[in-house]
């Protein structure tokens, strides 16, 4: 169940109860794709950065260890020993971006494993048996990402089986949500928006997986190379054709610019593996701008990475100590930049919430944007 609590213009400040807890939103989902934040971070460490949610991958876990497996050993919550909310992504994106071989069809999509390269289904209904297997907290309808660049015609028919496809998710989740052997009974589900760059595709799709009244409402198919500005023009175009009822995701999504961006057009959820890819190269986001520690300016500087930050990379470590770490190829290195970008998105996250409650989400937005555009001051 959400509750919108307050709203500031379309932006949207609410609470989303579910069986492993409420999520406070607007929320940043922390991205383990395969059950783990890459960077050597565990899950008693996303507690201390502030994580509500936990991203994990269906295709990822279904290739390896095995959504069977997962299943045998008490479901994903128990066996990554994370009592908060999960949300699985359906696999369709890794279906689509990482399969070099695949056949689309009505009943699903044939395709070869990037690992081994054996042949794999998965359609909607093994998609959602996958996840229900892991017993998330959400589960994500399975889709078809068509290009941004690709042609109406294709991405019509696209956006079509994709509506088909995403009754066919609801009903075979309701079927397992039924059976006693189901790991999470109040799985829920959440209905992706499809439709490249063409707004009145993407705005009809709106309103017809907004009649199937879904546990929540996504935005896909966007950062996968069109502009910012087109990636706005659609979620102006999209996100009031979405039940304001229900929460909305911006699936992928992004920069902490992006995040703001989001939020002030209506979304909910965000997702994006910057903080933690971005850390493990030691790029480092800071309220005055990015940070890139191999920088040989910061060789010798005894600061934290940001004054008053309070991760646990700022509180006990110096660049110059982590510089080392990085450029001599420790892992903690990377562990400790990881640990920072995700304190700094979640963090974020909770002052995006606090100006909407205080009714200042405009002028803190204008704040944040002008700080972080001083790249490089620190």
């Amino acid at each position: 169940m959400y509750n919108l609590l307050k709203q500031e213009g379309r932006a949207k400040r609410g609470e989303f109860h579910t069986v492993h807890g409420i999520i406070q939103t607007p929320v940043f989902m922390n991205v383990g794709t395969v059950a783990a934040i890459k960077g050597a971070v565990s899950t008693q460490d996303l507690l201390e950065l502030k994580t509500q949610v936990q991203l994990s991958n269906t295709y990822h876990l279904h290739v390896r260890p095995g959504d069977e497996l997962i299943h045998k050993l008490g479901g994903l919550h128990k066996f990554m020993v994370w009592d908060k909310p999960i949300l699985t992504d359906s696999g369709g994106f890794q279906v689509f971006s990482l399969a070099k071989l695949r056949k689309i069809k009505e009943e699903g999509v044939y395709f070869n494993s990037h690992i081994d390269g054996r042949k794999i289904f998965m359609g909607p209904e093994e998609s959602i048996r996958i996840q229900s297997n892991l017993g998330s907290t959400i589960a994500m309808a399975f889709d078809e990402c068509p290009s941004s660049v690709a042609e109406r015609s294709y991405v019509e028919a696209s956006v079509a089986r994709t509506t088909r496809w995403l009754i066919r998710c609801k009903q075979e989740l309701e079927r397992l949500n039924s059976l006693e052997g189901t790991i999470n009974q109040n799985q829920m589900l959440f209905g992706i928006n499809q439709g490249a760059v063409y707004e009145d595709i993407r705005v009809d799709h709106a309103k017809r997986i907004a009649e199937l009244d879904l546990d929540g409402y996504a935005v896909g198919g966007l950062a996968v190379g069109e502009s910012h500005e087109e990636m706005y023009r659609i979620l102006d175009a999209v996100v009031p054709c979405l039940p304001v009822n229900k929460p909305t995701y911006l699936m992928g999504v992004g920069t902490p610019a992006n995040i703001l961006e989001g939020v002030e057009r209506g979304i909910d959820f965000f997702d994006c593996v910057y903080p933690s890819r971005n850390g493990r190269h030691g790029h480092l986001y800071t309220n005055q701008g990015k940070l890139n520690l191999f920088n040989q300016k910061y060789e010798t500087d005894m600061r934290p990475i940001e004054e008053g930050c309070q991760c646990p990379a700022c509180r006990h470590y110096s660049r110059a100590y982590i510089r080392h770490l990085l450029k001599a190829k420790e892992m903690l290195g990377m562990r400790l930049c990881v640990m920072h970008n995700l304190y700094f998105y979640n963090t974020m996250m909770e002052e995006i919430r606090d100006a909407l409650d205080e009714g200042r989400f405009r002028s803190y937005k204008e704040e944040k944007l002008y700080g972080m555009s001083q790249v490089g001051q620190g």
